[in-house]
């Protein structure tokens, strides 16, 4: 009698890894729509757990799931941008502040993140987020939910700032929500059009990371299945992005309807999830 075929050994594992990118996607896609964050640690956490099956070395599967990550936030946060923008809810000012420290920031981050540590960069961003999450609960009167002309930031010290704020986010394989959002909120920005504005911060660091990590002169060292290109394993990145567009439109709508106080509490929340993921990282 004929054992089973090596499809019939294979096929468990890769459907449920499907499934896994599916699911991540979609929740992914909500997250950018709602909070101006493409999801990027959740989406990571699932690629390592669905890579392997797919063929990617285990030597390999970091990496590429922090490329692929962000090879799917293009998408996400493209789709989240474009409701946004609908809504007439981003301020572009503000964003042309920011664009060019998000481009060099990006470009420069996803190279880096083969060659340094991120042991010290994972608890900077988990304090950081931790700090970040109580200024936003507990940070005083909410100045940017008061009546009065609409806050547009244009500080030069924009320019830094999306610099670091790319950097991280590219070595962290995310949008760069988690930081731009708090940021915006500070300098007085009301939390939906900061969540707003960080979608399509968002969008601009995954296109520049993205182009570093398929360019990348730091190689891997293994050969990649099909469908790589660089760090970038295109399809998973592809079923990541099918569940992410689904759903982005939706956390658009609800971010919208939802005063400015609530917006602000559900992403300090969203913070202290980020810094304890980042802080048990190993």
């Amino acid at each position: 009698m004929l054992g089973p075929s090596p499809w019939a050994r294979y096929r468990a594992p890769v459907f449920l890894s499907i499934v896994i990118l599916l699911a991540a996607g979609a929740s992914a896609g909500f997250l950018g729509g709602l909070l101006g964050i493409a999801g990027g640690l959740l989406v990571v956490a699932a690629l390592t757990l669905a890579l392997p099956a797919l063929g990617i070395p285990s030597v390999q599967v970091m990496h590429v799931s922090v490329a692929t990550a962000m090879a799917a936030n293009v998408l996400t946060l493209l789709s989240a941008a474009t409701a946004h923008t609908r809504r007439r809810g981003v301020l572009w000012p503000t964003w042309r502040w920011l664009a060019a420290g998000l481009v060099f920031g990006g470009f420069a981050g996803a190279h880096l993140a083969q060659l340094l540590s991120a042991q010290t960069l994972r608890w900077v961003i988990a304090l950081f987020c931790a700090f970040m999450a109580w200024r936003m609960a507990f940070g005083g009167k909410p100045a940017a939910d008061l009546s009065g002309p609409e806050r547009v930031p244009r500080t030069p010290w924009l320019l830094p700032a999306g610099t670091a704020i790319g950097a991280f986010s590219a070595v962290l394989g995310i949008g760069g929500g988690s930081m731009t959002v708090p940021l915006l909120v500070a300098l007085g920005v009301k939390p939906v059009k900061a969540v707003s504005t960080s979608a399509v911060c968002g969008f601009t660091i995954a296109v520049s990371t993205v182009l570093s990590y398929a360019l990348t002169v730091h190689g891997p060292r293994q050969a990649l299945p099909w469908g790589s290109v660089g760090y970038l394993y295109l399809p998973a990145a592809a079923a990541v992005a099918i569940g992410s567009m689904s759903l982005a439109p939706v956390g658009a709508r609800v971010a919208h309807r939802i005063s400015g106080a609530a917006l602000a509490r559900v992403f300090a929340v969203f913070l202290l999830v980020v810094g304890a993921l980042i802080a048990a990282g190993k």
